[in-house]
């Protein structure tokens, strides 16, 4: 079982750094539009020195690979020397075609090609990219700053010196770019169908559960609560709380059913980044 999933997960991280390489070479390069982290970094370092964009992309990211070695573990960190160091001999060595010069097209589908890289390396266990390693070392020692605030503070520097460095034009191109390729990084590590969780209150909770569980064919967990201050006026209320994981399309049907039966229910309504186990897809039901 072990082999099966050290195998997946090369095959995730070859088909990754192909996908990078194609939207690199094959989009990106040529019309001097760059990314975000160290690979806009090493690209915008390429377009105004005489470096090939596979040295700097390699050496750029050493120092990140050896705070990863340090602090995420060997096995995180060969994967990912292996992983960008494949990527920079893609780059070197492997010829891509120029798909098209037209400008949004190479930057939408440079974002996807690069993002779709970047996500599979992610899914095998390893980055093509070290400012992933770096936000996230930066986000535990401190407790003011996320892993997301890290990456969009850095990337707003980068954007702003190829402002400064491409011009504006490629700039707001650049940006488009990475927005791209970060929507396409959420599909590949959270899949298309993203879940959403649904706290549910109601003094109905009985027949919102029976109604969930076997009229919609979705697992629920229940909670033992007390009313607060709600729309019926009783306090200190014991309450069953409902929790369920859906689809996006499946929230406005489970909505629907839940206000069917209680108008007055607390619907509580967040996005879920991942799950493991449990009941997520649904029941056959006769």
């Amino acid at each position: 079982m072990k082999s099966k999933e050290t195998t997946q997960e090369i095959i995730f991280i070859i088909i990754g750094i192909f996908s990078a390489g194609m939207g690199l070479k094959g989009f990106l390069l040529s019309s001097h539009f760059i990314d975000g982290g160290v690979t806009g970094i090493s690209m915008l370092l390429a377009d105004i020195t005489p470096v090939p964009i596979s040295i700097f992309i390699f050496a750029i990211n050493l120092p990140f690979l050896w705070l990863g070695y340090r602090k995420l573990g060997k096995t995180f960190a060969i994967k990912s020397t292996l992983a960008i160091g494949g990527l920079s001999l893609c780059l070197a060595l492997v010829h891509f075609p120029d798909v098209t010069h037209d400008k949004l097209l190479t930057a939408v589908f440079g974002g996807i090609f690069l993002g779709t890289g970047i996500g599979l390396a992610i899914r095998g266990g390893a980055v093509l990219d070290g400012t992933e390693i770096a936000a996230l070392l930066v986000s535990k020692r401190s407790q003011l700053l996320k892993v997301s605030d890290v990456i969009l503070s850095l990337n707003v520097v980068i954007f702003g010196v190829a402002a400064f460095v491409l011009g504006i034009e490629q700039a707001l191109y650049s940006i488009l770019t990475y927005l791209s390729a970060s929507k396409m990084i959420d599909y590949i590590l959270n899949g298309i169908e993203q879940y959403t969780g649904l706290t549910i209150v109601s003094i109905h909770s009985e027949v919102i559960r029976q109604t969930i569980t076997e009229t919609l064919g979705r697992g629920v967990t229940i909670y033992e609560g007390k009313n607060g201050y709600g729309k019926d006026g009783a306090i200190n209320d014991p309450r069953d709380i409902i929790f369920t994981v859906a689809t996006r399309l499946e929230i406005p049907s489970i909505k629907k059913e839940v206000l069917a039966i209680d108008p007055k229910a607390f619907i509580v309504q967040q996005s879920i980044d991942d799950t493991t186990g449990g009941l997520l897809k649904r029941k056959g039901l006769h």
